[in-house]
């Protein structure tokens, strides 16, 4: 892709998310594409579905919780006190409120989005709960706003496969991470090549569905990044929800949820 190519699909992914944080609409999973109508689905039902707990969507500040994900990253990540997280993708700060109740006063999260709405609702979010170890931050998960080898733990939920950039995501992963540190995400992965219809449909790549990588892909951009102990396990069960998203496009059979897990080496 050109860079021309790439900026222009950073617009459109940024102007579909700011639409759904000014909204006040969620609760349609990954796919924003029905997030801005009057009909979005409830985002507590739609978390629950997607691995989340009534104890988890109850602890976070109202509006923070968009239904926007297609897994649980925290449900791998194994968070321990102490640990500084970051969040890609960060939203309206779901997951980084989650984790900061693991990683407690001695801890802390940063989260990064591109969208400055989304960045702005984070913010306001954060003055609702007192948080002081919370840190949202605007910038591109292709170029993170994050100093070298400072972070434990990277976790994500439906945003890597939005960048039209993924091996520079990888590779920026790899440099802000601590020696020992790993990924913990929640992803859209492709399972069968796309039909150029698909691929070519804008909305289906804002929507966290045409513009997935495959498994195989995946693993060689984590390992040229310079990770191991890779690990992606697609669910399939996933397949259910990711159907409600664009009805009647068949696209639950090119595509699912899965999780990618990888650490960078020590030494």
């Amino acid at each position: 892709m050109t860079q021309l190519i790439n900026d222009n699909i950073r617009k459109a992914v940024r102007e579909q998310y700011g639409k759904v944080a000014e909204s006040g609409n969620s609760g349609c999973g990954c796919s924003a594409t029905s997030c801005c109508d009057e009909t979005g689905s409830d985002a507590k039902a739609t978390s629950m579905e997607l691995g989340y707990s009534n104890s988890d969507i109850n602890q976070v500040p109202e509006g923070a919780n968009m239904g926007l994900g297609c897994g649980n990253p925290r449900a791998i990540a194994s968070l321990q006190s102490g640990e500084t997280v970051l969040d890609l993708g960060s939203g309206g700060g779901f997951d980084a409120f989650l984790a900061v109740q693991e990683v407690g006063e001695s801890g802390a999260v940063i989260g990064v989005d591109m969208t400055p709405e989304m960045v702005s609702k984070a913010r306001a979010n954060t003055e609702k709960t007192g948080y002081t170890n919370v840190d949202f931050r605007l910038g591109e998960i292709e170029n993170l706003p994050v100093s070298d080898s400072l972070i434990d733990v990277i976790i994500s939920n439906c945003v890597i496969n939005l960048s039209p950039e993924k091996t520079r995501v990888f590779q920026e992963s790899y440099r802000v991470l601590k020696p020992g540190g790993r990924l913990a995400i929640s992803d859209i992965v492709a399972t069968a090549e796309l039909p150029d219809k698909l691929k070519g449909d804008m909305a289906m790549f804002t929507g966290c569905m045409s513009g997935a990588s495959s498994i195989t892909e995946i693993e060689t951009m984590l390992k040229d990044a310079g990770f191991e102990a890779i690990a992606i396990k697609p669910k399939d069960e996933s397949r259910e929800f990711i159907r409600n998203w664009v009805p009647e496009s068949k696209i639950e059979d090119y595509v699912v949820s899965a999780t990618i897990e990888a650490i960078k080496p020590k030494t």
